[in-house]
């Protein structure tokens, strides 16, 4: 039986550190004001016939703090990847000059930084919420586990553990957001 637990507290670990991955994912995505490659992250480029992402089809640089500069790796996809970032709808217009797709980032208005901080708060809730789901999940693999003969004192324990991930991970979430929030909020 404590092998079950400790598979079960195995599994609860990975889902939680899932949960942060994908909110680190997320929140690279999310402008601060300053060009980033990991702005384009997820734009796919219709790439003779099969769709692709745009960091396979070209090479994405950062020429200074304000510009994303992208060069395909071929000279008859230029359109493409302009059309692919506008349908994008990332908020940024492509400059085309027929071999290298410029990308301009404006500064940040006070409204858009107070808009993005509502939006990572966002994705650190739904994280939260992430979190809950897999306490909940292994608790009631630990209630389950009881009904098949464990007996209560290590249950609790198990339960004590999980809820010490819990806060662990919470932790983690609040770390990241407040980060990200002074990134953006930072003029």
């Amino acid at each position: 039986m404590e092998e079950d637990i400790q598979i079960q507290l195995e599994i609860t670990t990975e889902m939680m550190e899932k949960a942060i991955q994908h909110l680190e994912d997320e929140l690279l995505r999310i402008r601060a004001g300053k060009a980033t490659p990991n702005i384009l992250d997820g734009i796919t480029v219709d790439y003779y016939g099969s769709i692709t992402p745009l960091n396979q089809v070209s090479n994405i640089t950062t020429p200074d703090a304000k510009t994303i500069a992208i060069q395909p790796w071929e000279k008859a996809m230029v359109g493409s990847i302009e059309k692919a970032i506008l349908a994008a709808n990332i908020g940024l217009t492509p400059i085309n000059n027929g071999e290298i797709i410029h990308i301009s980032i404006p500064p940040l208005t006070e409204e858009r930084r107070l808009n993005l901080v509502k939006q990572i708060k966002s994705f650190g809730e739904n994280t939260r919420i992430s979190i809950r789901n897999a306490r909940r999940e292994a608790n009631e693999a630990f209630k389950q586990m009881k009904k098949n003969g464990l007996s209560e004192d290590l249950e609790k324990d198990a339960e004590a553990e999980i809820q010490k991930l819990t806060d662990d991970f919470t932790l983690k979430i609040d770390n990241l957001i407040e980060a990200k929030e002074k990134d953006i909020m930072t003029l």
